[in-house]
């Protein structure tokens, strides 16, 4: 069993910035690709920010140069460090993680149970 658990949501005024972390428990054997999604409310949830094992990250056009994602391998834990942000950066944002639980085992994809961003003055 595998859990993802994220904090650091909340509300936060425009230019300002927060700090989501996500953390992975359980039974993990490899942690492959890490991600943060958003969905606001009325539209399809959409890819955020994304990072590999290795490090390597690709960001929305929207985001980049706002957003940083960043990951502790050793913790098992994701970041997302977000600045100068928008009112339409406000949506629910989910931490996604494509996870093994043992050696030969296919990876399965974990989603956290969402932490809530508003940006209104």
């Amino acid at each position: 069993q595998v859990q993802l658990v994220e904090s650091g949501g909340g509300l936060v005024q425009p230019g300002g910035s927060l700090r989501l972390s996500c953390a992975a428990s359980g039974t993990i054997y490899t942690i492959y690709a890490m991600g943060w999604y958003r969905q606001a409310p009325g539209k399809q949830r959409e890819l955020v920010a994304r990072i590999t094992s290795r490090g390597s990250t690709n960001y929305a056009d929207s985001v980049k140069g706002r957003f940083t994602i960043s990951r502790d391998n050793a913790k098992n834990t994701v970041y997302l460090q977000m600045d100068s942000l928008k009112p339409e950066d406000t949506a629910v944002y989910y931490c996604n993680a494509d996870i093994s639980s043992a050696p030969y085992r296919a990876q399965i994809g974990y989603w956290g149970q969402g932490t809530q961003v508003t940006v209104s003055s």
